[in-house]
Order: structure tokens, then sequence, then C-alpha cells
């Protein structure tokens, strides 16, 4: 009988450190979001070490050419590309643009998304909405359209006409682009890669979003074709 009743404690005793320990993972944020799941306890999360950082954003070859280092040192840590928790309220796959906060986001399952620092166009040229990415280019060329060669005449050398900017490192598009359309149809804007990256968390560009290329190569392996976006 002593033995049954030793045995019988120990077994309350240990369904309530169970007890105990599934409530402690199921606490909730201040946000309302779970702080601890399966799927994102396996995700590194928050921003990258030293070591992470310098192998982001090094110098690299892709498609035939040659990106520089970028100088990551110089630009403001929170738009290093991180993954963090998913405040968005946007289902996993979506691509959201939050233009307040010069953020990108791509939606990941369990809680997650990636998140890019990014540089937008200037008041007056930006677009906001949601659309789909029609389609995908690596190394793109870049063929500006009638309105912005009006206010720049300086890019006609660049126009469909003349074949567009050759794809490069100089490019205006940089390594890699992502059409956004809206309805079927071109809204003329993308997200794209671009050298300048002193640009990013700034509003400097003529309407389109652009990321570092390190960061653009990187979004295009998680971004598919037909991904809904929404640019706020």
């Amino acid at each position: 009988m002593k033995d049954r009743a030793s045995t019988l404690s120990r077994r309350v005793l240990l369904l309530g450190m169970l007890s105990s320990t599934l409530t402690a993972c199921s606490t909730l944020s201040p946000a309302g979001i779970t702080s601890i799941t399966p799927s994102t306890a396996r995700r590194p999360m928050g921003l990258p070490s030293e070591e992470e950082l310098a192998t982001r954003y090094a110098g690299l070859e892709d498609g035939g050419y040659t990106l520089p280092a970028v100088p990551y040192q110089q630009i403001d840590p929170k738009f290093y590309r991180q993954r963090v928790v998913n405040i968005t309220g946007e289902p996993a796959g979506t691509v959201v643009v939050d233009t307040g906060s010069k953020f990108l986001y791509v939606v990941e399952p369990g809680g997650t998304a990636m998140r890019y620092g990014v540089g937008l166009g200037r008041a007056g040229f930006a677009w906001e909405g949601e659309g789909v990415v029609q389609w995908r280019q690596k190394w793109p060329h870049w063929k500006p359209p009638a309105e912005m060669i009006a206010r720049q005449p300086e890019l006609a050398k660049f126009s469909v006409e003349n074949g567009g900017q050759p794809p490069g490192p100089n490019n205006a598009l940089g390594a890699r682009a992502l059409y956004i359309f809206q309805n079927g149809e071109d809204t003329l804007y993308r997200l794209h890669g671009t050298r300048e990256w002193s640009s990013i968390g700034k509003s400097v560009s003529s309407g389109c979003v652009r990321l570092i290329n390190q960061d653009v190569i990187d979004l295009y392996t998680r971004v598919p074709s037909k991904a809904r976006i929404v640019v706020r």
C-alpha cells in the first residue's frame, strides 16, 4: 500500500510540473502573439551577429557580375535584414511594404516574417495599394517610363525604343526586379536592387521600392511569382 501511495504521489507531482511547463510556453506577449512556438523556436530571430552581417553584406559574384561589399556599419541597424515577429496581420506568403517605417516584410508560417530595410519614392511619386508580383527577373534591363523621361530627359538613352539600360551593377534596377501588377495591369512600380545603399531608410527614388542588392537577391528566393503584395 505504501508503494502504491508513493507511486500515485509521484504521478501527481509529474502532472503538476507538466501543466506548469505547458502554461509557461503558452504565455502571450503584450501584443497578443504567442511568444514561444515550435516553429519560431527553430528560426534565428532578431539582429544578426557581427559575423553574420559581414557574410550577408560581403561582396559577391552573381550571374557573371561583381557586387561590392556593403559598408553596413554606416546603415542604421534596424534596416538590416532580420527575422522578426509578424506584426503585419497578413497571412504567410504575403509581401508587406510599410512605407511609414521603411520596412518590407515577407510573412512566414508560424508567426514570423523576414524584414528588410527599403528606400521609397519621394512624396508625389509613391504608390500604395494591393497587387501581385506578376513577374520576376534576375539582372533586368531598365526601361524608364515616358513620364520619367519627361521629368529627366537625360534618361532618353534608356527608353524602350533604345532598348533600355543593359543589366549590370550600375543598372537602376540592380541585381533583381519584382514587378507589381494590379488588376492585371502593370503599375510600373518594382521591388528592385540598388547599389545606393545610403538610400535605404529614405524617400529618394521615383516611386519604386529599392533594397540593397544583397538583400534583393535574398528576397528573390523567398517571393514566388503571383505572390500577394500590400503597400501601406
